[in-house]
């Protein structure tokens, strides 16, 4: 009988120990090794030379399967892959728990009333995805279930089913006999699911699994689960909040700058095709502190509303906060706006908050917070038919964004009247728009045209 063999990895990185340690090495993670038993590979040995049935090939003997992409009959869904899932292509889903991950895969399944699809569960009994379904009010006669958290059995159904998809809830219950460690262990993670990948390769099946986060808000197990699959996508939102956003972290089959938008209901995940309707406020009319900017993730623009609140510091030391704003930007914006502008706001308290419940990385945004700030510094409501674009610099300049056409056409379709942008956009052809556009060079000149000869 082959000698087991013992080892510690870390359930962060995998990095493994001949003994234990108390800080990883490689990811510096405190307590995260676990004992694990293995058998060694039999007939490990130096190579002996011995041919392959595969030989390599140039480009022209390769034969391109047309495969047409799986649509979902999901819009949002389908704009974040690229145009729909590639069969053979793995999905990795992560979120924190009670986010809607199973909703979302659930009502995609029962969806597909054209395609075959197998529901694998780990985390719920059959009677549980029934109760499930039934809120959801869908149903899908090509759809199967299936409760299994054995390896061997679920690649034994995948292959006498031969479904056009596969959706495992989640990878993390999911174990194999044959290795000696508990499910959810990095070495069960790693090996389960690179089984399902041969079998999703060899047979062309498109397959979703859903993956846990750990307390740092990164996807559990082993990184290199993340270079297993061919798409990650983080499914991201407030519990307290009704929206939830998909991003996709990596997809080799389409662009990583798409998302889609979601409002959790009782009967479901709505897909929310006009994110503005969700980011715009109309009961801020004529109150302070909130602005309005031209915004663009992905290929899409929509308006967000940026709200802002400036006080008094009622201690020493004033507070910042910023809620779906990067606050190093945000303390970078303030510094600007205090050596450029003129204005003494390190001495007061600065709250920032993107509506919805949003987190959004455009440097477009800068503009429209700077104005919020100053608005509510001045106690001064800006005009509601008014937008926002542009980026702003150490030196005070607005400098020139991206896509800026696409931005002042959303602004128009969505009947606001002005729009702020950098004076530096080269190359626009700004005659066909109805809405007054107004290029501004400096903070300065911006604070003179918006707020005229207001006084602190």
């Amino acid at each position: 009988m082959a000698k087991l063999k013992t080892s510690y990895v870390c359930q962060n990185c995998g990095y493994a120990s001949p003994k234990w340690i108390g800080h990883c090495s490689s990811c510096g993670e405190w307590n995260s090794f676990q004992e694990e038993v293995s058998l060694p590979a039999k007939g490990q040995s130096s190579f002996s030379g011995t041919a392959t049935s595969s030989r390599p090939v140039t480009l022209s003997e390769i034969d391109l399967l047309e495969l047409p992409r799986i649509d979902t009959s999901n819009s949002e869904f389908n704009r974040v892959l690229g145009g729909g899932m590639v069969p053979g292509g793995l999905i990795l889903l992560g979120g924190e728990p009670g986010i809607g991950k199973s909703t979302l895969v659930m009502q995609i399944a029962l969806q597909l009333h054209h395609r075959k699809v197998l529901y694998i569960s780990g985390e719920e009994s059959l009677q549980q995805l029934k109760m499930r379904a039934e809120r959801l009010e869908g149903e899908n006669p090509t759809c199967l279930f299936l409760c299994e958290t054995v390896l061997e059995s679920v690649l034994l159904h995948i292959e006498r089913e031969s479904p056009d998809l596969v959706i495992i809830d989640s990878i993390q219950t999911v174990s194999s006999e044959a290795i000696e460690s508990t499910a959810g262990s990095v070495t069960q993670i790693r090996e389960c699911t690179i089984a399902i990948m041969k079998l999703a390769k060899s047979r062309n099946i498109a397959v979703i699994l859903i993956g846990h986060i750990n307390k740092e808000g990164s996807l559990a197990g082993p990184k290199v689960l993340e270079h297993i699959v061919d798409t990650v996508l983080q499914f991201e939102g407030d519990r307290n909040h009704l929206y939830r956003i998909v991003r996709s972290v990596k997809n080799r089959f389409g662009s990583t700058s798409e998302l889609g938008i979601y409002e959790m209901q009782q009967s479901g995940l709505r897909e929310v095709g006009n994110p503005s309707e969700m980011l715009l406020s109309s009961h801020n009319e004529g109150l302070s502190g909130t602005s309005t900017a031209a915004a663009i993730e992905g290929m899409r623009s929509f308006l967000i509303e940026v709200q802002a609140l400036v006080g008094s510091a009622a201690y020493g030391t004033p507070q910042r906060s910023a809620t779906g704003f990067d606050l190093r930007r945000m303390n970078m914006l303030l510094a600007v706006l205090e050596k450029r502008a003129g204005f003494k706001l390190m001495v007061k308290d600065v709250f920032l908050n993107i509506a919805g419940g949003l987190k959004v990385d455009d440097p477009a945004m800068d503009l429209a917070v700077i104005c919020a700030i100053l608005s509510s510094n001045f106690d001064v409501a800006i005009d509601k038919g008014i937008a926002f674009s542009g980026e702003i610099g150490l030196t005070g300049e607005i400098r020139p964004v991206g896509r800026v056409e696409q931005r002042i056409a959303e602004a128009q379709k969505l009947g606001f009247k002005e729009i702020y942008i950098s004076k530096y956009n080269k190359g626009v052809d700004f005659s066909r728009f109805e809405i007054k556009i107004h290029q501004i060079e400096r903070v300065e000149k911006l604070v003179r045209t918006l707020f005229g000869n207001t006084k602190i």
